[in-house]
């Protein structure tokens, strides 16, 4: 993981330093005082988050990030914020994208404002969805600025702030593949959920007509065989010679659930055979085992192990 951080109040020096990390970038300010900017970014693969305290009112004009952006307001608000088609204002509490990738944008943050921007390679919402079968394949895109629903709105929120807070700042967590890799699907997965967009969900018939039990098969003999690597449902579809939708159809159909839940449950299975196994001497603990297979809320490996199982992860551990 790479952390940069600027704090300063000379403008020159934060247009400069923007313009390296994000895009070309003009700012400016009417503010009599000279007020401080401050930016922490963190940065995993394909996906960085950055907190923003901008202690000055600020006009801004940016070049297309190449990426997917989603913006947290957590106080002040962004005003006349414009691209291409569009103007809008992003208050407290509220989530949108400040552009589409190809596009530039403008405005201006006012009422020292704090937000988190979390910048989402493009091609990773490919990694969860498709679109409609083309000659040419075309890349999953939002259609929208903002959530179809307050609801999605907070669940997408409370999903960058966990990824930022809890995987992008916990060195000993980011040293873990699979985290890190689990993480940015479900961040990439729950963008998605949260935007309207252009990935088709619902089975053609040709994937209908592949979602047969060779599919199935080759499928779960690729997650057996790749539990311990950091793979993706697009991953897994490639192993099943099928498309994303036909391979998500073959499990609802046979198993009732869907590839990635199957590949939490294999997960959870090792987890569980790590903590039979561990050394009463050892130190190992839960949260170190959960991390290894890609458990990154231990919340929620805590409830997967006890559904599974009848006890609490720490329960089996102690029974060692």
């Amino acid at each position: 993981m790479d952390t940069l951080v600027f704090d300063s109040d000379d403008l020159d020096a934060a247009e400069e330093w923007l313009s390296r990390t994000y895009a070309k970038i003009r700012i400016g300010s009417r503010s009599p005082d000279a007020g401080r900017i401050r930016i922490r970014r963190d940065a995993l693969t394909a996906v960085t988050a950055d907190r923003l305290d901008i202690r000055l009112e600020m006009t801004y004009d940016v070049a297309p990030l190449g990426r997917v952006s989603v913006c947290c307001m957590h106080s002040g608000t962004l005003r006349d914020h414009t691209f291409p088609g569009v103007e809008d204002a992003y208050g407290p509490g509220e989530v949108g994208t400040l552009a589409p990738p190809h596009l530039p944008y403008s405005g201006r943050i006012c009422d020292n404002a704090q937000y988190t921007i979390a910048l989402l390679e493009p091609g990773l919402l490919a990694q969860v969805a498709e679109t409609a079968p083309q000659r040419r394949p075309q890349p999953v895109r939002l259609t929208w600025h903002r959530p179809h629903s307050p609801a999605a709105a907070q669940h997408l929120r409370h999903s960058v702030l966990y990824v930022r807070d809890h995987i992008m700042s916990v060195p000993v967590v980011t040293e873990q593949p699979l985290v890190v890799a689990t993480a940015v699907q479900h961040l990439a997965a729950t963008v998605l959920a949260a935007f309207p967009n252009t990935a088709l969900t619902d089975p053609t018939g040709p994937d209908r007509n592949d979602a047969h039990p060779t599919t199935l098969r080759r499928a779960i003999a690729y997650i057996d065989g790749h539990a311990d690597q950091p793979i993706s449902v697009a991953d897994i579809a490639d192993a099943a010679h099928v498309t994303i939708r036909a391979l998500q159809y073959a499990f609802r159909r046979h198993l009732d659930t869907t590839p990635l839940a199957h590949l939490r449950r294999v997960r959870l299975s090792h987890a569980h055979q790590d903590l039979v196994a561990a050394s009463p001497c050892g130190g190992v603990t839960v949260t170190e085992i959960a991390a290894r297979w890609g458990f990154f809320h231990p919340g929620r490996f805590a409830a997967h192990y006890r559904g599974a199982y009848g006890r609490t992860p720490l329960q089996t551990l102690a029974e060692v």
